[in-house]
């Protein structure tokens, strides 16, 4: 794990979510995860981890994902079993 994954998971799953995280470091995240992702409709990608499946939106104007779609990431994660004491512990 990086220090900037753990940094991170940390801000994704703080409440409330941080507005400062970058589409390009969630799909870096995501990746090291092992998550496949795969362009979807429009701005969204489909991402499949541990067997869940879920839906993002790229951001539209910026680089920087909503707090709305922080939620969203969170969500997917924990339904993926990837939660933040999880991946400290696993570490």
């Amino acid at each position: 794990m990086s220090h900037k994954h753990a940094h991170l998971m940390r801000s994704i799953f703080q409440d409330p979510p941080s507005a400062n995280i970058h589409w390009r470091e969630v799909e870096s995240l995501l990746h090291h995860l092992g998550a496949e992702i795969e362009s979807a409709h429009g701005a969204r990608f489909k991402i499949t981890l541990n067997r869940h499946e879920g839906f993002l939106h790229h951001p539209h104007n910026s680089s920087t994902c909503s707090r709305a779609g922080i939620k969203e990431l969170r969500e997917l994660l924990s339904r993926a079993g990837v939660t933040l004491a999880a991946y400290e512990t696993s570490a």
